[in-house]
């Protein structure tokens, strides 16, 4: 497991918007008296997302003192949670997920723009854009390989189409939120037509045929030993 610290520069206070007070004391009623504290991972998602995607010491606090629970408490959720940075992450905070199915789809050439253009891991870039840093599994397998910008997913990326993401987003310009080669959902490619067409895909004959194997494997291997016993 991982260590999580808080940032060493921190603000001096932290004050929720009227609008997000609002919204947290609608949360906090949703709940009986004296299960208060049950609200604290919308609040804290709240503070966070208010805070350029950062979650500072005094927001912890702020939270903690709105639910009634000691400050300890709230920071154990903070830090054990990795869907709270605990550090500056930049105007936009890149999540590139690096497991299997986007590693086979080309994760890895993402991950060098990442470094070419942001820099290395966990560290703002120099214009206080960016920052970016590799995570598990964003269950977007099938638009592989993608990436997870503050909110919002992107995917069926190349190193062409993410370097115009970063530029546009950089420049302000709008940008095309999930798949970038203007697919649907996780349909097939455009131009690729139907797929899943093979009968043995879904007929059982795959699972026999890998069955009999193992059949005769397991035959094999006790000829073997009968044999070495004479």
């Amino acid at each position: 497991m991982s260590v999580r610290r808080l940032a060493e520069n921190q603000p001096a206070t932290f004050a929720f918007t009227p609008e997000n007070e609002a919204w947290a004391a609608r949360e906090i009623a949703k709940y009986p008296p004296g299960r208060q504290a049950s609200a604290i991972i919308p609040l804290l998602w709240r503070a966070q997302a208010q805070h350029d995607y950062w979650l500072p010491k005094p927001a912890i606090e702020k939270v903690a003192e709105m639910l009634g629970m000691p400050y300890i408490r709230a920071l154990e959720i903070a830090t054990f949670y990795s869907m709270f940075n605990l550090e500056p992450v930049g105007k936009y905070f890149v999540q590139l997920c690096g497991t299997t199915p986007c590693m086979l789809r080309g994760s890895g050439d993402i991950a060098k723009v990442c470094g070419d253009r942001i820099g290395p891991q966990r560290k703002v870039s120099a214009d206080g854009n960016f920052a970016w840093l590799e995570v598990e599994c964003l269950g977007a397998c099938c638009n592989a390989p993608m990436v997870q910008i503050n909110d919002d997913y992107y995917e069926d990326l190349t190193p062409e189409s993410f370097g115009k993401l970063l530029d546009d987003l950089a420049a302000g310009r709008p940008v095309r939120k999930g798949s970038q080669t203007g697919r649907v959902s996780s349909e097939p490619e455009p131009g690729k037509g139907p797929t899943l067409l093979d009968p043995a895909l879904y007929d059982g004959s795959l699972v026999g045929a890998f069955n009999q194997r193992v059949a005769e494997s397991v035959a094999a291997a006790a000829a073997a030993a009968a044999q070495a016993k004479k």
